[in-house]
């Protein structure tokens, strides 16, 4: 049963996110996801390598971000089109039935190559369908003036996600092999679907003063296409949100490489051995989390948009200089200042964009942040990695910070960004 209540606005502040249990239970259903998807790429990939070589099971690993990438914006348009919280119980359902069968068909005999890439590919076009929607339900279960908190308890619960996922998915593996593996990631597929439906829902009201969009929901044009391009036209046309998406996609392209294959290399290059990696990305998730944490409790920063372009200079310029330090634990150190910078800008911007638009746009708008995210930002990879052979560290990580700090400075030389704020807390 859906449970629905008048729009936010009509009923005054929601209480604090971290006491509101409409929200705990969001975040829970949310968290078991994260942790089934963690378990679905441990189970994914340890069965890959069980029937294939490394080149098959780099193949099968990447097969489901192709599906993900194309039909994001689709994914985007369909939130908008329906009900978010809707698309998310299905997309869910329907990978909960997807892992639990390849469980079972994994059970009976052992796992083709063929059957792990058509899998990843089905996971994936589910996937593209699940993170707009999920990105747009935030707005509707707590008041404007929670969304900062929503923000910080959820990138928590990512962290939460990355951190349990491949244990418990090496646990089932240990215990029961691939089989018990995808079966866990199952149930906890199964088990987000009853929490979500016990979310009370709220419709959204267009944000007082948004010129770039007629008052209330604009009219259907017939075709997902053309909304799409409407929706495009919207980020485009919004005086704030369109400079947030592109600070945003230039930062995940400096950054997410840099990050991702330049910390490896670099690791490499200074003979630090897998413990240094391990400290190294372990500080720059101990700077997320407690950004992450900060605005769980604090709620609400003042000034967030130029504390947004701020932050995001400190971790750009703290990401730079990792390649210029001699020593492991200066290194370290700025990966924490790093990860908390990149997790002050990471939560402001998408709250800012949550609390901005037009509530008929969000599951576009959000369709678009996150294809930045998981189509675009890969694509550095093999440039980074490929330009690292050519130059080394150095000169890599400096030019990554530097396309980085060109995002910072785009914000700040936006008066809208500058002047962004992020809602205050109405009476009841």
């Amino acid at each position: 049963m859906v449970l629905a209540e008048p729009p936010l606005s009509h009923r005054g502040a929601a209480p604090p996110a971290h006491r509101d249990g409409n929200v705990l239970r969001w975040l829970t259903a949310y968290t078991a996801s994260l942790i089934g998807d963690s378990v679905y790429f441990a189970a994914l990939g340890w069965s890959a390598q069980r029937s294939a070589g490394p080149a098959e099971v780099g193949l099968v690993m990447a097969a489901g971000a192709a599906p993900r990438a194309l039909l994001m914006l689709g994914g985007g348009v369909l939130a908008d089109r329906l009900d978010p919280r809707r698309v998310v119980l299905g997309s869910d359902a329907a990978r909960c039935l997807l892992i639990l069968s390849v469980a079972a068909a994994i059970a009976l005999t052992t796992p083709a190559l063929w059957l792990l890439v058509a899998v990843a590919l089905v996971f994936g076009a589910v996937d593209a369908l699940f993170v707009p929607a999920v990105g747009a339900l935030p707005p509707r279960i707590t008041s404007p003036d929670q969304l900062a908190r929503v923000t910080g308890l959820r990138s928590l619960s990512m962290r939460l996600g990355q951190i349990a996922g491949p244990p418990l998915g090496g646990l089932a593996m240990g215990l029961g092999g691939p089989a018990a593996a995808f079966a866990v990631a199952g149930l906890l597929f199964a088990l987000s679907l009853p929490l979500l439906l016990s979310v009370r829902i709220s419709p959204l009201e267009a944000p007082p003063g948004d010129a770039s969009s007629a008052a209330g929901a604009p009219p259907r044009s017939g075709t997902a296409r053309a909304e799409l391009l409407d929706g495009l036209r919207y980020i485009r046309r919004h005086p704030l949100i369109g400079p947030l998406v592109g600070v945003g996609a230039v930062c995940e392209l400096g950054l997410t490489g840099t990050l991702n294959v330049g910390l490896v290399l670099l690791n490499a290059e200074r003979g630090w051995g897998p413990s240094g990696y391990g400290w190294i990305v372990g500080c720059f998730g101990a700077g997320a989390a407690a950004s992450a944490a900060l605005l769980a409790v604090v709620g609400r920063i003042p000034r967030a948009g130029l504390t947004m372009a701020v932050t995001l200079l400190a971790g750009s310029t703290g990401a730079a200089a990792m390649a210029l330090v001699p020593q492991l634990w200066t290194a370290a150190v700025l990966a924490a200042l790093t990860g908390l910078g990149a997790g002050v800008f990471g939560s402001l911007d998408g709250t800012l964009i949550q609390t901005t638009a037009d509530p008929a746009y969000l599951g576009r708008v959000t369709s678009v942040v996150m294809l930045t995210m998981v189509g675009l930002a890969p694509l550095s990879y093999p440039v980074v990695g490929a330009a690292i052979g050519v130059w080394g560290t150095a000169p890599v990580f400096v030019g990554c910070g530097a396309l980085s700090c060109l995002g910072a400075t785009l914000a700040l030389a936006s008066p809208a960004v500058r002047r962004a704020e992020l809602p205050r807390a109405t009476s009841r």
